[in-house]
């Protein structure tokens, strides 16, 4: 026999655990926030290390000129300082999280030195994250050009 206390625990135990889900994504929205702020760190120090740790070895990064990289050569671009980033701004970010998986739009604002001559730039990017064991990891990005 159901009692109004038997349906009062339920029902609060179901909300209890419909929001444990939205916690967890909120707090994974969080890392995956942090993941990115850390990513262009890394590419503003040209930063070895930081760009490694924060790339799945997976990575396949896009450029808006449709030059695509490995890990290692989007790296090695970095380190370099073939292509140098003076600064990044991000606007209007949005970040989706499904299950081990994410996806970040966002825009940015940038300027880059390439053979001594300063580049501004804004494009339109998608980076995909991969919740792995030790932390979420860059596994995709495409940028797409925007009118300054």
């Amino acid at each position: 026999m159901t009692t109004r206390r038997t349906l009062h625990s339920v029902l609060g135990l179901g909300t209890l655990l419909a929001a444990v889900p939205a916690n967890a994504q909120a707090s994974d929205e969080a890392l995956i926030a942090a993941a990115v702020a850390e990513l262009h760190d890394a590419i503003l120090a040209a930063d070895a290390g930081r760009l490694g740790a924060v790339s799945a070895d997976t990575l396949t990064y896009g450029h808006s000129a449709g030059r695509i990289e490995n890990k290692a050569q989007f790296i090695d671009q970095l380190v370099s300082r073939r292509s140098i980033y003076r600064s990044i701004a991000v606007s209007d970010q949005r970040i989706i999280v499904s299950g081990d998986v994410a996806t970040v739009r966002h825009n940015l604002a940038v300027e880059t030195e390439n053979a001594g001559r300063v580049v501004p730039s804004k494009l339109g990017v998608l980076l995909v994250w991969q919740k792995q064991p030790d932390r979420w990891r860059l596994i995709a990005r495409q940028a797409v050009a925007l009118p300054l």
